[in-house]
């Protein structure tokens, strides 16, 4: 495994590459990793963050492979990728599509878990009523990535 760094509007943001894909994320520099891509596929996975980060790209197209999870984890995690750039769903929400209504809060464990935070959009995910609850990157960055994601959508939807 493979670690670059990069400046985010969030704060130092890492990101990890193993063989052709990324196979984690993390809030936070990691020790010892540079800051500048060293092969193919970090650069291409630093290039799609960036863009995403300057508000310039809605989605990513670099390979991801997810390294662990249960079968319901990686569930919730297929369908937090579902959900579209610039909205949310609850927790409720999540675990109604996956057939469990009473599962929302192994959704908001499943989401803690995500190893690909940002590229597998747990960010989208919130509290009934609305409320920004639980997120591993800390609250703060999960409010700039849904503030980030609402203005480029109305921008877009506008322009």
């Amino acid at each position: 495994m493979r670690w670059t760094v990069l400046d985010s509007p969030i704060g130092d943001f890492s990101v990890a590459t193993e063989g052709d894909s990324v196979c984690g994320t993390h809030f936070a520099a990691v020790a010892g990793a540079p800051r500048e891509p060293v092969d193919e596929v970090s650069e291409r996975a630093v290039a799609e963050l960036r863009a995403y980060f300057a508000g310039e790209s809605t989605e990513f197209g670099v390979s991801v492979t997810v390294p662990r999870g249960s079968e319901f984890e990686r569930a919730v995690w297929r369908e937090m990728t579902l959900i579209p750039y610039g909205e949310t769903l609850t927790y409720g929400e999540v675990a109604r599509r996956l057939g469990d209504p009473g599962a929302a809060r192994a959704v908001g464990v499943a989401c803690n878990r995500n190893p690909i935070p940002v590229i597998v959009p747990c960010h989208r995910i919130i509290g009934a009523g609305g409320k920004l609850v639980g997120f591993g990157g800390g609250l703060d960055r999960k409010v700039k990535l849904l503030e980030l994601e609402a203005r480029v959508a109305l921008q877009r939807a506008w322009s």
